[in-house]
């Protein structure tokens, strides 16, 4: 481990793991989990732990999936939303596969392996943030891939540009774009415009289904649950693919057809304010 004038280590995933260690040494370590807390049949100790005890009792059973799964969802989900040392929890309890990868991907690299090591951390953190859906399986599988696949990315840059031909030569004729064309941010707003969805979840939609940020933080910040916004979501989805079948959001819908969108609007069930959380989420 490389150390600075000031004692700090230089490497990102050395920093991390010194923070980490920090924040689950005893006697009042912050960063606990109250394991009592999770189904029986994770075989979990029924008791608060920290974070550090947790990560070495499923690095002695690999095959605990069940258990893996629901701690990982409970850290991520307070990364998330519970602030900063959460996140330092969720980097030190991935920190052996992190390292893992980091010495594997920097056999051979002529650069710092530093630089490695800041871009595996960097994919991780991308993915606790956004980019992993803790519903789905094996979320922890998924942060470690992100990682991965950064450190590799930097690997993979190392060897240079290929030249290509003149892109003009290559593709004769005309390339103008086929409809549906424009970013779909605008195709989302053409949806709010006709009716197709709510103006209320247009920015939801485009941050989660778009731009793949986390629905949890989302969610908290509209007032309802993280289940009443994705059935949400997935009611947007069917109406926006029957859109894009008709053709409704590639080319001009005429008077009628908008009118008859809009009275369709008027006939979905009402929804309450979207700070008030128990009517929205019953009216999701």
């Amino acid at each position: 481990m490389s150390v600075s004038d000031t004692g700090w280590p230089t490497s990102a995933l050395d920093a991390a793991g010194a923070a980490f260690a920090a924040l689950t040494c005893e006697p009042d370590p912050p960063l606990v989990l109250d394991c009592a807390a999770f189904a029986a049949d994770t075989g979990l100790p029924g008791r608060v732990m920290p974070l550090s005890e947790v990560r070495d009792w499923l690095l002695r059973r690999p095959r605990a999936y069940t258990a893996r799964d629901e701690v990982w969802r409970e850290v991520v989900r307070r990364a998330r939303l519970d602030g900063p040392h959460w996140v330092v929890g969720a980097v030190g309890m991935a920190l052996p596969a992190l390292r893992r990868y980091a010495a594997a991907l920097c056999r051979g690299y002529d650069g710092d392996p530093a630089d490695v090591d800041a871009e595996i951390l960097t994919g991780f953190l991308a993915a606790v943030r956004d980019r992993v859906d803790v519903a789905g399986p094996a979320p922890y599988a998924g942060l470690v891939r992100a990682a991965w696949r950064a450190g590799r990315d930097l690997r993979l840059r190392q060897r240079g540009y290929v030249p290509v031909e003149d892109i003009d030569q290559v593709v004769p004729g005309p390339r103008a774009p086929r409809v549906p064309y424009g970013h779909p941010d605008l195709l989302v707003r053409r949806a709010v415009i006709l009716g197709v969805v709510d103006a209320r979840d247009e920015q939801a939609y485009i941050d989660v289904r778009l731009g793949r940020r986390a629905v949890e933080p989302i969610a908290a910040g509209m007032g309802v649950s993280v289940d009443a916004l994705r059935m949400r979501l997935t009611r947007i989805d069917g109406r926006l693919a029957e859109a894009l079948a008709d053709g409704l959001l590639s080319g001009v819908a005429s008077p009628e057809t908008m009118a008859r969108l809009r009275r369709r609007g008027r006939r979905r069930p009402g929804r309450g304010p979207v700070g008030r959380r128990g009517t929205a989420e019953a009216a999701a």
